[in-house]
């Protein structure tokens, strides 16, 4: 009997999957486990694997084409089996990250649906689809929902709006459907080649449509402000110099290890700056979980240093390194990019002073690294030039508040002027 090969959830926010291509071709052989086909996803580039033994048949979707969540994109049929015949009743399977599971089995247009995505009263549908359903005046529960478990998602309120009469076109007609007042998406259309081209629309990548979602999540709910001080980097670069020249071949450390090293610390000292808004109550972690941002090819992702703050810098350097190669070759696996208890994003490399960074919803705070730069200063009633570094911690105020967060800063500060004060 035939198994059905679906687009799967391969992380735990994804709603639709970039094929990028096919790893077998339709008519090859396959064994439970064999991958079949990278997909892209919200965060990374992941292999579809195969869930049976048989060969590769029906196959619907072509490299390069984006379908939702439990979409049918090939069938894998036992030897000698006809294609056509009865597929397996199966459902794809369930992606677990963390707590939060997700099922990505295609939801069918009954009725039926429609009461999945509504419990006790409460309407089961995405961030994003809630948002715009709310701007848009927009009854969910009139929708039926095709994301995963029966949830509403984007793609349901645009078919609502395409389906949705148009309002009559006179001065005095009634308000249109509200439905039809939902943003559409716009219409990729390639821009011939040759002079006179005016522009080039290109679709957004999967991780960029993330990026525009978590964003508009962030400032807009998240009531930000935001700290800056100037820290004195020059204990810090000797430190760093002398411990390069002892680690020799097995690798060497740079500022940004130091700092993520420093505020793991920090933060277990201002338990209050390591938390999660998780919309009734404050989630305090008492484990250090960094996020760091890493820029890739299309947008931003931030792999996790898990328990940064019982690493040594050594340890430290290492995962960093290999976390950034695998994001920057779209290669992490979920559990290297969830979880984080408080991020830092690092500009200065771009030679970027000072700088804002947005908070990665439900935690409360990220650090934004500037360059060190040689500055006069006073020093023991004399001027003297020292490399200095500026820091923003953005904070949410509905966790940290203003003295807290300084205090934070005050700390961070105070192990990277005295790295000793690490040892502590």
């Amino acid at each position: 009997m035939a198994t059905m090969v679906y687009m799967e959830a391969l992380s735990p926010t994804m709603e639709e999957g970039r094929l990028v291509k096919w790893l077998k071709q339709e008519g090859d052989a396959v064994k439970v486990g064999d991958a079949l086909a990278e997909v892209e996803t919200d965060k990374a580039v992941m292999e579809l694997t195969a869930r049976a033994d048989g060969v590769l048949r029906q196959v619907s979707v072509a490299a390069g084409e984006t379908v939702p969540v439990g979409h049918v994109v090939a069938a894998i049929l036992a030897p000698g089996e006809g294609v056509g015949e009865g597929p397996a009743a199966a459902r794809p399977p369930t992606v677990t990250a963390g707590n939060e599971k997700r099922e990505t089995g295609e939801v069918a247009a009954t009725p039926a649906s429609v009461a999945a995505s509504v419990e006790a009263g409460r309407v089961r549908a995405s961030p994003l689809a809630k948002r715009i359903a709310k701007e848009a005046g927009v009854d969910l529960k009139l929708l039926q929902g095709s994301g995963p478990g029966g949830r509403v998602i984007k793609r349901d309120l645009e078919r609502a709006a395409a389906l949705a009469p148009a309002p009559a076109a006179t001065a005095t007609a009634a308000a249109p459907h509200p439905a039809s007042r939902i943003p559409q998406p716009a219409t990729s259309i390639p821009s011939p080649e040759g002079a006179g081209v005016a522009y080039e629309d290109v679709p957004l990548t999967q991780i960029r449509k993330t990026i525009a979602k978590r964003l508009v999540t962030s400032l807009g709910p998240i009531p930000h402000y935001f700290l800056t001080t100037e820290v004195d980097m020059e204990r810090a670069a000797e430190a760093r110099e002398a411990l390069n020249q002892q680690l020799g071949e097995r690798g060497k450390l740079s500022f940004n290890d130091i700092v993520i090293k420093a505020t793991a610390l920090a933060l277990t000292k201002h338990r209050a700056c390591n938390a999660w808004f998780q919309e009734d109550h404050i989630r305090y972690w008492n484990e250090v979980h960094l996020g760091m941002a890493v820029a890739v090819e299309d947008g931003l992702i931030t792999p996790v240093i898990r328990n940064a703050d019982r690493k040594s810098l050594a340890e430290i350097g290492r995962e960093a390194r290999a976390l950034a190669e695998q994001a920057r070759s779209r290669r992490l696996q979920p559990a290297d990019y969830t979880g984080a208890t408080f991020s830092v994003s690092n500009l200065g490399m771009f030679d970027i002073d000072q700088f804002t960074a947005v908070i990665n919803p439900p935690e409360a705070g990220i650090l934004a690294v500037g360059s060190i730069v040689p500055k006069p200063v006073g020093v023991d009633d004399r001027v003297a030039v020292r490399r200095r570094m500026r820091v923003t911690l953005s904070c949410d105020h509905r966790v940290i508040d203003g003295a807290t967060g300084a205090a934070f800063l005050q700390t961070l500060k105070q192990m990277l002027e005295n790295p000793l004060a690490m040892l502590l």
